[in-house]
C-alpha cells in the first residue's frame, strides 16, 4: 500500500530520438579529426573492413576501381545498385542538412609519387597518436540524455574549448556563432562541466577549481571559499591577509592551500602528453603571383580502393546469400568511407577559400587586419549546415605567411570602428597587448585609460570588456604591473 500523498501509475509518452548509424558516426569523425588522427582512423577501417585496400602507386583510378561495371555486373546484380547510398543518406534530412555535402557519391584520387608514398609510410611507422581532448569528450557526449538541440550545442562547445579545456568565449557569443539558442548553450555548458576530466568547460580559473572541488563534495570547504572570494590574494600568496579576512587560523589556511594545490588548473592539457609535439597544418596558403594558392596536406591520407577480389566473388554468383550480403555490406561501407575522406578534403578547401576571401588583409598584413567572421556566414556561402563547418574546423590548422594558426582563429565576433571598419575581437586583443607592452613600467595604464586610447582609435569598448581581454591575454592589472627602479 502506498504512503500518504504517493500515487503509482503508468504514463505513455512519445518522443523522437535520432540515432546515428555507425557509418554516419565514422563519417562525422573523419570530418572532425586532425591530419595525424585521420591516419589512425583510416588504419582502423582498413583492419576492420577486408573489402577496403590501400591502392598501390600506378593502379587505376578510384572511380574506375570502385564502380567498374565489367567487374561487378551479373544477370541479377546491378553494380549501380550496390553503390546506391540514398537509403543511408535519408537520415541527413533529419539532421537539418548537416553533413549533406560530405557524403555524396563522388570519386577521384590525388596523384601520388613513390617519394610521397615512402614519406607517408615513414610517418605511419614512426608516429603514435593518443586520444585527443575533443575525442575524449565526444565519447562522453554520445551517452548524454539531452534533447537533440542541446546535444548539438554540447558538440559545439567541445569544439570551442581551448587547450586548457576552458570556454574562453561567452555563451551568448557562442550561441550567435552556432545559430543555436542560448537556453541550449546554457544547458549544454552545465552538462559539459560534469564530464571527465573534472574542471572541463570552465569559464575561468576559479570556475575550473570550484568545479573540481564540487565533484569531490568539497563545494563548501575552506578551499572553495578562498577560491571563490579571495583568489587574487591566494595567487599573490598573501597568507596572513587571507587568515585575517577569513577569520581563520594560519594552519587552517595552509591546509586549504595544500588542498587547492592538488587541483588541476588546466585539465585539458593532460591530453597533450608531449608538449613538443609538432603541429601539422591541414592546409597551407601561399602567395602565387597576385593570388593565394591553397595546398591541402595529403601526406597522412592513404589512397583507398575497393577490393577487386571481393567484387569478383560477388560477380561470379557462387556465394550463398549470407556470404553475398556480408561482402556487399563491406563494399558499401568501404565506398562510404572513401567518399567521406574525399569530401572532408573538399570541405576544408572550400572553407579555406572563404577564409581567404573574407580575411585577405590578414594574409597580406597580419593579425591587426583580422575581421569579424562567423561560421554561419561561411556555412551559408558553401551551402552546408553551420555545425558541419564547426566540425570541419575542429582540430585543424592552417599554415599562413604569418605562421600556423588554428582554423577557428579566423572566426570571431568584433566591433565597428568610428570610420565604419569592422575589427575582430582578436585584433582588439592584439591592440591591447601592444598598448600594454609599450607603456611606461613605472606608470602602467589602467583599464580605463586603455579604454580611452581605444576610443581615440575609433573603438568603443566598456572597461569590463578591456579587463576581460587583458585577463585572457594573461596580463596583470596595472597595480601589479608597476615596476620600481
Amino acid at each position: 500500500m502506498s504512503g500518504p500523498g504517493l500515487q503509482q501509475g503508468f504514463q505513455q509518452r512519445q518522443t523522437q530520438q535520432l540515432m546515428l548509424a555507425p557509418q554516419m558516426q565514422q563519417s562525422l569523425k573523419i570530418l572532425q579529426v586532425a591530419a595525424l588522427d585521420l591516419r589512425a582512423t583510416i588504419q582502423e577501417e582498413l583492419q576492420s573492413n577486408p573489402a577496403l585496400e590501400e591502392q598501390p602507386m600506378g593502379d587505376v583510378s578510384l572511380e574506375k576501381s570502385a564502380t567498374s561495371g565489367d567487374e561487378m555486373a551479373t544477370p541479377n546484380d546491378d553494380p549501380r545498385e550496390e553503390m546506391d547510398f540514398s537509403k543511408d543518406f535519408q537520415v541527413l534530412e533529419k539532421l537539418g542538412q548537416d553533413w549533406k555535402d560530405h557524403l555524396t557519391d563522388t570519386g577521384g584520387v590525388r596523384p601520388s609519387s613513390g617519394e610521397e608514398d615512402e614519406r607517408r609510410q615513414h610517418f605511419f611507422d614512426s608516429l603514435t597518436t593518443e586520444t585527443s581532448l575533443p575525442q575524449h569528450l565526444m565519447q562522453q557526449a554520445e551517452f548524454t540524455d539531452l534533447p537533440a538541440a542541446y546535444r548539438e550545442a554540447l558538440r559545439f562547445l567541445i569544439g570551442s574549448l581551448d587547450d586548457r579545456g576552458y570556454l574562453t568565449a561567452s555563451l551568448p557569443d557562442l550561441a550567435l556563432l552556432s545559430n543555436l539558442s542560448l537556453e541550449a548553450m546554457q544547458a549544454a555548458a552545465q552538462r559539459l562541466k560534469t564530464f571527465d576530466p573534472a574542471g572541463i568547460g570552465a569559464e575561468s580559473l576559479a570556475d575550473c577549481l570550484l568545479i573540481q572541488l564540487g565533484q569531490k563534495g568539497r563545494a563548501k570547504s575552506v578551499a572553495a571559499r578562498i577560491i571563490r572570494d579571495y583568489l587574487e590574494l591566494l595567487m599573490r600568496r598573501r597568507i596572513p591577509e587571507l587568515a585575517r579576512k577569513t577569520g581563520l587560523s594560519l594552519e587552517i589556511i595552509q591546509t586549504a592551500i595544500e588542498e587547492i594545490s592538488t587541483l588541476d588548473p588546466a585539465p585539458g592539457r593532460r591530453f597533450a602528453a608531449d608538449s613538443n609535439r609538432v603541429v601539422i597544418a591541414d592546409v597551407t596558403v601561399e602567395k602565387d603571383g597576385a593570388d593565394w594558392k591553397i595546398i591541402l596536406n595529403q601526406d597522412y591520407i592513404p589512397r583507398l580502393r575497393l577490393s577487386n577480389t571481393y567484387k569478383a566473388l560477388i560477380a561470379q554468383g557462387h556465394l550463398n546469400k549470407a556470404e553475398s550480403d556480408y561482402l556487399r555490406e563491406k563494399l558499401r561501407s568501404g565506398k562510404f568511407i572513401i567518399n567521406a575522406i574525399e569530401q572532408r578534403q573538399r570541405t576544408i578547401e572550400r572553407i579555406t577559400r572563404e577564409i581567404i576571401k573574407h580575411q585577405g588583409e590578414f594574409f597580406d598584413v597580419g593579425v591587426a587586419k583580422l575581421k569579424p567572421l562567423t561560421m554561419t556566414q561561411v556555412a551559408d556561402l558553401i551551402g552546408v549546415h553551420e555545425t558541419t563547418v564547426s566540425r570541419a574546423l575542429a582540430n585543424k590548422y592552417i599554415q599562413t605567411p604569418h605562421g600556423i594558426f588554428p582554423m577557428k582563429y579566423f572566426f570571431t565576433s568584433g566591433y565597428q570602428s568610428a570610420a565604419g571598419e569592422a575589427v575582430a575581437n582578436t585584433s582588439v586583443k592584439e591592440i591591447i597587448a601592444d598598448t600594454i607592452a609599450s607603456e611606461d613600467p613605472g606608470h602602467p595604464l589602467s583599464d580605463q585609460e586603455i579604454v580611452g586610447l581605444l576610443q581615440a582609435k575609433g573603438l568603443k569598448l566598456a572597461r569590463r570588456t578591456v579587463a576581460k581581454y587583458r585577463e585572457g591575454l594573461g596580463l596583470l592589472p596595472s597595480n601589479l604591473r608597476r615596476r620600481y627602479d
